[in-house]
């Protein structure tokens, strides 16, 4: 099993029998978790930020790990949120392998890692547990909650879940359910790690592993997280020299085919193929609007949106976005303004697609500071 914890995690017990919303409880569950900054004396400055499918909670450096978090360029001292004034918590997506609990981690019942007996997750399960990780922490309030791509899934159910409790929230490459592209391309991914022979029903070990299947989905992930746009510019039509292409028939000509094995590489035992699947599938099922009261008599995201009691909101998107696409963003915006939030959406005119906000701080940066000068 592939299970990487960073040297800086503190971990949050979750409460025994934390019952899953499709079935299921897990006991002696925990969210692995970051912190930087202080809890101010009035309680009112904490930030808690939901992260993407893979990340871990390593979203920016600090004494205990000085190594670059995945949001480094947005969290710290003197940065968009300045940790100077802001208590900071990022924990680890319920399900994941970087340390919270997931099929990669034990079920203390058996003593082996859980793997497909782990509950049926979802979003609203993952929303839970950051709110068991705030109680542990003494924290009754939020400055705001801040949510990325499907972090931004995590955020929404956050506020359904938990009418007032945060005053702001910043909404990033997020939706308020899954559309049918998007299902679609992770159904793929998927697909591709389950055909795996060595995938196994899930029962696989590091020497027998669907490294094959998990190679696949993360190009397929890596060609919708970026953009045709991108593409076309980075790399055009541009050839391997002869001494890099495969001898085998049909093997890599291009430099983006190239440059697809090596992101492959680097992912494919990084991340656990059960959670892979789990936090996926995951993403499929969110929708706000399963929740909202009206939805017997045809309630729809935008009504479930104007339910959300936040003060404050932005949502940025990105035009290049095809797997978050640029009007998910703008619903969000939209949704929030309706039931009297002060909503804002801003669309930017990236190149990076969905990967945008994690590479081009020149344009997001500055959105970010703007909306925590407050």
């Amino acid at each position: 099993m592939t299970e990487y914890i960073p040297p800086a995690s503190q971990f949050a017990r979750l409460p025994d029998a934390f019952a899953m919303k499709r079935g299921g409880a897990i006991d002696g569950g925990r969210l692995a978790y970051e912190t930087w900054g202080r809890l101010n004396d009035a309680g009112d400055n904490a930030v808690l930020i939901l992260t993407g499918l893979s990340p871990s909670a390593h979203a920016a450096s600090s004494a205990g790990d000085p190594s670059p978090g995945w949001w480094e360029a947005n969290i710290g001292p003197g940065k968009p949120i300045d940790t100077d004034r802001y208590f900071v918590i990022c924990p680890n997506a319920l399900g994941s392998c970087r340390g919270s609990s997931g099929p990669a981690s034990i079920n203390p019942a058996t003593g082996e890692p859980w793997r497909l007996d782990f509950p049926r997750l979802s979003i609203e399960d993952g929303a839970r547990a950051a709110r068991a990780m705030l109680d542990v922490l003494g924290i009754s309030g939020l400055h705001s909650v801040v949510g990325c791509s499907m972090g931004g899934m995590v955020a929404l159910a956050f506020l359904q879940q938990n009418p007032g409790f945060a005053r702001g929230h910043l909404n990033v490459s997020g939706a308020a359910q899954a559309l049918p592209f998007s299902i679609a391309i992770r159904s793929l991914q998927r697909e591709a790690i389950r055909l795996d022979p060595q995938w196994n029903d899930g029962h696989y070990d590091d020497e027998h592993y669907p490294e094959t299947g998990m190679r696949l989905a993360r190009k397929l992930g890596v060609v919708t997280y970026r953009s045709a746009l991108e593409w076309r510019g980075r790399f055009g039509r541009v050839r391997l020299e002869p001494d890099q292409r495969d001898d085998e028939p049909f093997g890599h000509e291009f430099q983006i085919e190239s440059y697809l094995d090596h992101h492959a590489d680097r992912f494919a035992r990084s991340f656990d193929p059960n959670c892979y699947l789990y936090l996926s599938r995951s993403m499929d099922w969110f929708d706000l609007s399963e929740h909202c009261p009206s939805k017997a008599t045809g309630g729809s995201v935008h009504d479930a949106l104007a339910l959300l009691q936040v003060e404050r909101s932005l949502a940025i998107g990105v035009e290049t976005d095809i797997l978050f696409p640029l009007n998910q963003q703008e619903e969000i915006a939209t949704g929030l303004a309706a039931g009297g939030c002060d909503s804002r959406f801003v669309g930017l005119p990236s190149p990076q697609g969905h990967d945008a906000f994690l590479v081009d701080h020149e344009r997001f940066s500055p959105l970010i500071a703007d909306f925590f000068k407050d």
